[in-house]
């Protein structure tokens, strides 16, 4: 049994070590918010935190998670009134949705890293998310607006 910690609920899996994170948590926990997209880390739609980092979960494989927490959109903290999330719809960034939730663990992380990100900074820290619908300004754009609201309420 492989035990970690998913949306703050202590889970155990009895699934082979190699089995990637990716599967574990659509397949075997129902959480199917981290998408399959390319299956090699490279176009971020299964973007999840694992203690605290973003993390591609198609490449991560769970007996490297055994112990850790994992966090996926549906587990972050005060998620009405996150301003990610809020930035995302007030700039109407999704328009086929599939790679939305990998950008926007993605773009969570970067906020964490760098409070007032330049245009470079989130180009580059955005770099291995796809969004084969091309909404990268609207993605920038929130990523400003969310950093500016974070600004904000301190």
């Amino acid at each position: 049994m492989i035990e970690l910690t998913v949306n703050g609920i202590k889970r155990q899996v009895d699934i082979v070590p190699e089995m990637p994170l990716l599967w574990v948590l659509r397949d075997e926990l129902g959480i199917t918010s981290p998408k399959y997209g390319c299956g090699v880390a490279q176009c971020g739609a299964c973007t999840v935190h694992i203690d605290g980092k973003a993390v591609r979960s198609c490449q991560s494989r769970i007996g490297e998670v055994a112990g850790k927490s994992v966090v996926t959109i549906e587990g972050l903290e005060n998620r009405d009134q996150n301003p990610v999330l809020q930035a995302w719809i007030d700039h109407q960034v999704p328009q086929c949705g599939y790679c939305q939730t990998g950008q926007i663990m993605q773009a969570i992380s970067l906020l964490e890293r760098a409070s007032k990100p330049t245009d470079e900074l989130i180009d580059q820290l955005m770099s291995g998310n796809l969004c084969r619908c091309g909404t990268y300004p609207r993605i920038r754009a929130a990523i400003h607006a969310a950093a500016a609201k974070k600004m904000a309420e301190k």
